[in-house]
């Protein structure tokens, strides 16, 4: 059993740290940097729907302020940009067309080709080899047609499906 952090913690510092809402994304990154206070934490229901409309901004925006910062280089990867913008769009359309609200499942596809996606995407805006984003976009593309099938398969709206094996 890991003892609680010797420094002091503002309280909302730390309820940010519990619920997610910081960099520390993953419940064992939380848990290594407050252990004894994120213990019997969970997702909860306003949280999920926070974090999937925080992450519809920032899917949103970001094509806008890279095109804004690297003209250029959206150009001449158009029909991965246009591929990655249509991956993240249909299946935010689909679930509202469904369920009308964001379906929020936080699938496991969904969040490996998050960081695929983030971290080939700063290697791209730095100039490194463009191959990596479009590897990711391929990854993410599958994982958005497998939000697609959740939608399609799920009776009712339910949030954070792992997989569409997992919405059976």
């Amino acid at each position: 059993q890991a003892s609680a952090p010797t420094w002091p913690m503002h309280p909302l510092m730390t309820s940010s740290i519990c619920s997610g809402r910081t960099p520390l994304r993953s419940r064992a990154a939380r848990a290594a940097a407050a252990p004894s206070m994120c213990a019997g934490t969970e997702a909860s229901a306003l949280g999920t729907r926070l974090d999937s409309w925080g992450a519809l901004a920032i899917y949103a925006l970001l094509p806008v302020c890279a095109g804004w910062l690297w003209p250029d280089l959206l150009r001449r990867e158009a029909p991965f940009v246009a591929a990655v913008v249509v991956a993240y769009a249909l299946p935010i359309a689909i679930g509202f067309a469904r369920y009308r609200r964001l379906t929020s499942y936080h699938t496991w596809g969904a969040k490996l080709s998050a960081v695929l996606v983030g971290t080939s995407a700063l290697v791209l805006f730095a100039g490194g080899p463009a191959l990596p984003f479009r590897i990711a976009t391929c990854v993410l593309v599958l994982a958005e047609l497998e939000e697609i099938a959740i939608t399609a398969t799920l009776p009712a709206w339910r949030a954070n499906v792992a997989t569409l094996w997992h919405a059976r």
